[in-house]
């Protein structure tokens, strides 16, 4: 009775707050089987790409700077986070991404906008980060060449891996390689499937927010995956 209660007074809240999905404002990529890794293409280059093509073979390292964001929610409201310590290295041929790049993100470094959520989130509830401390999106093909791009890649996350696809702002120059995008997968999808109470009605949908900046040069400590 008292867990009936529980479920009718979030409907209520949700009811009179107008609760909403967040995710229904991004592009939600379902998941299938892992694809085979071949080579990439596409980015768009900025203007001083345009006026400098990017060398053949030339490598960039995904810096410390980089960021994977996330908003998860529940009928009551919504918690924002993401991860601290994100990693890779990339190659740029003929100013296209080539070849199967990894995206290394330390799950450890994870963290949001309440403390007690955070540890639960590393808890084997949710990412068991001390069973799966990494996570990795291996890209397995890039397609477009303007202002959006359609990333695909396997993401193994939760010890699962499954073929994603999500539009993406890659931008390409001498100096530096950007990605930006927003999109949302469904957890259950990669075995991350705490029900919680009744009151927390969890959403299936994660959103995602990639941030990443690759730069040419050294690997630093800093731009590595932390133990």
């Amino acid at each position: 009775m008292k867990q009936i209660f529980s479920l009718l007074a979030a409907l209520a809240v949700c009811l009179l707050a107008s609760c909403s999905d967040p995710a229904d404002s991004v592009h939600k990529s379902s998941a299938s089987d892992p694809a085979k890794a071949t080579t990439t293409s596409g980015g768009s280059p900025d203007s001083s790409a345009a006026a400098a093509p990017a060398q053949a073979d030339k490598p960039y390292v995904i810096r410390s700077e980089s960021t994977v964001g996330f908003t998860g929610s529940k009928v009551t409201g919504s918690h924002n986070g993401g991860f601290k310590n994100v990693a890779g290295t990339l190659t740029v041929q003929g100013g296209k991404i080539s070849g199967a790049p990894e995206i290394k993100i330390g799950m450890k470094s994870i963290f949001s906008d309440n403390d007690r959520l955070t540890a639960h989130l590393k808890s084997p509830d949710f990412f068991d980060v001390a069973k799966f401390p990494v996570s990795t999106f291996t890209v397995t093909g890039i397609e477009g060449t303007g202002p959006t791009n359609t990333v695909t890649g396997n993401l193994d996350l939760h010890g699962v891996s499954k073929s994603i696809s999500f539009p993406a702002a890659v931008q390409i120059a001498d100096d530096a390689v950007t990605v930006k995008a927003a999109f949302a997968i469904n957890r259950r999808q990669w075995n991350i499937n705490y029900s919680g109470k009744a009151n927390d009605l969890i959403r299936d949908n994660v959103i995602l927010r990639l941030d990443l900046k690759a730069t040419p040069g050294a690997t630093r400590p800093e731009d590595q995956i932390a133990n």
